[in-house]
């Protein structure tokens, strides 16, 4: 009986090991992705929603009067030629109330997310997650930073679906 007892005890401990890995894989998604907007994207079937960024909404523009870019696009425009490659890997945190995922993503080796904050085409959320590259967007005027802009969620406040 006590070599029954054994045996049953590593297989419920090997099952609970599965099951640890497997959850801890469900945070974790590999595919093709494409860009909704500056700070979202599909990948597989999964929105995801770009962890600690805020990019201009699509129709969202920039500049002075009489000098307005479409940053919105812009921002959108780029995070789709970042995604431009054949696997992206989000590891996923938590759900928004959009019930979109959260999460960081990367390609190639790079952080898509830090990638946007560094060419001044979203804003970093936190002061401490990407500050120093939004620092450093700023200082050499990139993107939004290169004139007037309004906040991405001031953008949206004043302009209601």
């Amino acid at each position: 009986m006590r070599l029954r007892d054994l045996l049953t005890a590593a297989a419920l401990l090997l099952a609970l090991a599965a099951l640890a890995a497997l959850l801890t894989r469900a945070d974790e998604i590999t595919g093709p992705a494409f860009a909704v907007d500056g700070d979202t994207l599909r990948i597989l079937d999964l929105r995801v929603r770009l962890d600690g960024i805020d990019a201009p909404e699509l129709a969202q523009t920039c500049g002075a009067p009489g000098a307005a870019w479409p940053c919105g696009a812009k921002a959108h425009h780029r995070l789709a030629q970042l995604l431009d490659v054949p696997l992206v890997t989000c590891h996923l945190r938590s759900t928004d109330a959009y019930g979109r995922r959260i999460g960081t993503c990367t390609t190639r080796g790079r952080d898509v997310a830090g990638v946007m904050v560094e060419e001044g085409l979203a804003l970093a959320l936190s002061r401490r997650t990407y500050k120093s590259a939004q620092d450093m967007a700023k200082r050499q005027r990139l993107g939004v930073w290169a004139g007037p802009f309004q906040r991405p969620a001031d953008w949206r406040a004043d302009h209601p679906r």
